[in-house]
């Protein structure tokens, strides 16, 4: 039985050993596998900054009541145009009115006291002359139509003060733009905490504003980049005027790019204690009226040009634990993983700082079947970017 054993044994060890035999010879026929591959690129890449900002109108007026009372009319169409000094709200005049008639009345009182008493002191210059009327009573009759000709312009003053509460019964447009939805509707009382002061904002937007902050490190690293880029004069001509000659383009919340370029028009002149940022707008033109007060949108701003840089497509990088790297062919068609270090990151591309050069051939679209070692036959494709910057 053993004998028997041992001969089967010897049988199985040798015909595995045939069957390796048999796969590494077939392992050495294989030829190396196409792996795509593409050329690393080199090129000049624009280093843009992005901060998120909020919408403005070029001028938002909010539309106050100043008066209280009840609204009696309202004379437009929510979120339609308006032109200035068209009528808006109207609130129920009657008690102002009524209280310009009695201050009318408190004028025409006091000029009647006031014509009295020129006639007065009129009779008694005269007679004092003749020395018929004593000095004092002079003086007492003077004095009476001083007070009398101060309580006419008074009774003026308060008669204006009621005129122009009168005047804000009517609301009209202070500029010509949109206007949004009404916070008051007819019948109710407003001017006064809790009810409506501001009643809506008129929002002039064939121009916009976009604010923005951005961080003390943030503003330094681009006020550096913006000195770089430009001569001592330029920057302190930028800082002089409150402009800068910085590209600033307007990113929308669906990702696309807004179609209009603005300009950098305010810089606030200090640095938020309570935040440590600071406060910067841009001014958009907005013919197509697309944008919106209220907003939210990335402010895109190049400050500086990587000259000669190293890009390749972000599916090229593999990463471990916080470490990147690329699979690069090297000599006899070998693959080599090279550690990189990345920079600026724009759409499907990305900035190699260090561990490739302009020489490189990298693998795309196939790092899953390669390792290290590996030989393989490099099929060259081309790479078609999607970012548009």
């Amino acid at each position: 039985m053993n004998t028997i054993f041992k001969n089967i044994l010897g049988i199985g060890v040798i015909g595995a050993m045939l069957v390796g035999c048999s796969e590494e010879a077939k392992m050495a026929k294989m030829p190396p596998q196409k792996i795509p591959v593409i050329k690393v690129m080199q090129q000049d890449v624009p280093i843009y900054n992005e901060m998120v900002g909020q919408v403005y109108g070029y001028k938002d007026i909010p539309i106050r009541a100043r008066v209280d009372g009840f609204l009696e009319k309202i004379a437009f169409e929510e979120g339609s145009t308006v032109t200035k000094g068209q009528l808006l709200y109207k609130i129920d005049e009657q008690p102002f009115m009524a209280d310009v008639s009695a201050k009318q009345s408190k004028l025409a009182e006091a000029k009647t006291q006031m014509t009295n008493a020129k006639n007065e002191l009129d009779r008694y210059k005269p007679l004092a002359e003749m020395n018929a009327v004593s000095k004092s009573d002079l003086d007492a009759a003077q004095a009476n139509y001083d007070a009398s000709v101060a309580a006419v312009d008074a009774a003026k003053a308060n008669l204006r003060s009621s005129e122009i509460n009168l005047g804000y019964c009517t609301l009209s447009a202070p500029i010509k733009g949109i206007i949004g939805k009404t916070e008051a509707r007819e019948g109710e009382y407003v001017g006064k905490e809790p009810n409506p002061v501001i009643l809506n904002t008129v929002s002039r937007i064939d121009t916009i504003r976009v604010q923005f902050s951005i961080s003390e490190s943030k503003y330094l690293q681009l006020a550096k980049a913006y000195r770089k880029a430009h001569s001592n004069e330029e920057a302190r001509d930028a800082v002089d005027s409150n402009e800068t000659k910085a590209d600033v383009e307007l990113i929308l919340a669906d990702g696309s790019v807004y179609e209009e370029k603005g300009k950098i028009d305010f810089v606030n002149n200090t640095i938020d204690a309570n935040t440590g940022s600071l406060l910067i707008q841009a001014s958009f033109p907005n013919s197509s009226r697309i944008l919106r007060p209220g907003l939210y949108a990335k402010v895109r701003i190049q400050f500086e040009v990587a000259e000669n840089a190293i890009v390749i497509p972000q599916r090229c990088v593999i990463e471990l634990q916080g470490q990147y790297s690329v699979f690069a062919v090297g000599e006899d068609n070998k693959i080599v993983s090279k550690p990189v270090e990345l920079g600026y990151q724009m759409g499907d591309l990305v900035l190699i700082e260090q561990g490739l050069s302009a020489e490189d051939i990298i693998v795309i679209d196939a790092i899953q079947k390669v390792g290290s070692g590996l030989v393989i036959e490099p099929d060259f494709t081309t790479f078609e970017s999607k970012t548009n910057n």
